[in-house]
C-alpha cells in the first residue's frame, strides 16, 4: 500500500490550470523531494493533500484512505510543515506543543512524554520553555517539524521548510527529517527550490508549471535524461 497516492490529480483557480494531471506515488520509508521553481504547483498539490482545497479532478488517497470518501482516516496518518511559520511567538515552546497535542485530543500525560521526546531527538529539549520568539529561524522551523509528529503520523509533509535558513540550520533539519525515514519508515514528501537539498538514490518527483515532467530516483532521471548531475536534468527539462 502507498503512503501517498496522487492518481491523475488536476486543479484550476478559474480558468487557470494550477495543477494539471499530477500523478506519483510514494512509500513508507521513502524520502520523497518534490522539486520545483516557485509558482510549479507545489503549495497547490499540498493544500489539496492537506484539504484545504477540495480536488478539482482525480484522487488523492493516503495509506489506502480516499480524501474525498474517507477524510478523518485519511488526514489522522499527515504531519505537515507549512511554508508560512504558524508558531505563536508568544507562547512557549512547550504551550504550543501542548495546544497542537489539545488539538488531536491527546491526554496531558501522553502529550508531555511525546513532546520531550521529539524535542529530544531534535536537540531543543533545554528550549521547552523558552518563548518562541527569542528562538532562531532554525531553531523555530526544528519546533515546527517536531510539533508535526507528536500525533505519530504515517506522512509528514514539508513545504520550503529551510527557505531563509543558513547552511547549517538547513543541514541539521535535512538530516533530522531523513533520519526519521530510515527509523521511524516515515513517509517524506518534501517540496523544494534547492537543488543541492537532494542526494544521490534519493526520489525525486519534477514538476513545472503545474505538470509532472519526470519522477524517480536521481540516477534514473539523470540518465534517462542524458545529463551529468540532477542539477543539469532539472535545468534540461524546465528549459533554464
Amino acid at each position: 500500500m502507498s503512503a501517498l497516492s496522487i492518481d491523475n490529480v488536476s486543479h484550476f483557480f478559474g480558468s487557470f490550470c494550477a495543477l494539471d494531471d499530477v500523478d506519483f506515488k510514494i512509500s513508507g520509508g521513502d524520502f520523497t523531494v518534490l522539486l520545483g521553481l516557485n509558482g510549479a504547483g507545489k503549495t497547490t498539490l499540498y493544500s489539496l493533500i492537506t484539504r484545504l482545497y477540495n480536488t478539482a479532478k482525480g484522487e488523492i488517497k493516503i495509506y489506502g484512505n480516499s480524501l474525498s470518501k474517507n477524510p478523518y482516516q485519511a488526514l489522522k496518518n499527515i504531519g505537515v510543515v507549512f511554508q508560512q511559520p504558524t508558531l505563536d511567538l508568544d507562547l512557549s515552546v512547550n504551550e504550543n506543543l501542548m495546544y497542537h497535542s489539545s488539538l488531536h485530543g491527546m491526554k496531558k500525560k501522553l502529550a508531555r512524554s511525546r513532546i520531550e521526546n521529539e524535542l529530544d531527538r531534535i536537540g531543543l529539549l533545554e528550549k521547552k520553555n523558552t518563548k518562541v520568539r527569542t528562538l532562531s529561524g532554525g531553531q523555530r522551523r526544528r519546533i515546527e517539524i517536531a510539533r508535526s509528529l507528536i500525533h505519530k503520523p504515517n506522512l509528514l509533509l514539508l513545504d520550503e521548510p529551510t527557505v531563509g535558513l543558513d547552511i547549517g540550520s538547513r543541514q541539521t533539519i535535512l538530516k533530522h527529517v531523513k533520519n526519521l525515514c530510515k527509523v521511524d519508515n516515515l513517509a517524506v514528501l518534501w517540496a523544494t527550490h534547492l537543488i543541492d537539498e537532494i542526494d544521490k538514490g534519493e526520489k525525486v518527483v519534477i514538476i513545472d508549471k503545474g505538470k509532472i515532467l519526470e519522477k524517480g530516483d536521481v540516477e534514473s532521471i539523470v540518465k534517462r535524461n542524458k545529463t551529468k548531475n540532477i542539477r543539469e536534468a532539472f535545468n534540461k527539462l524546465v528549459k533554464i
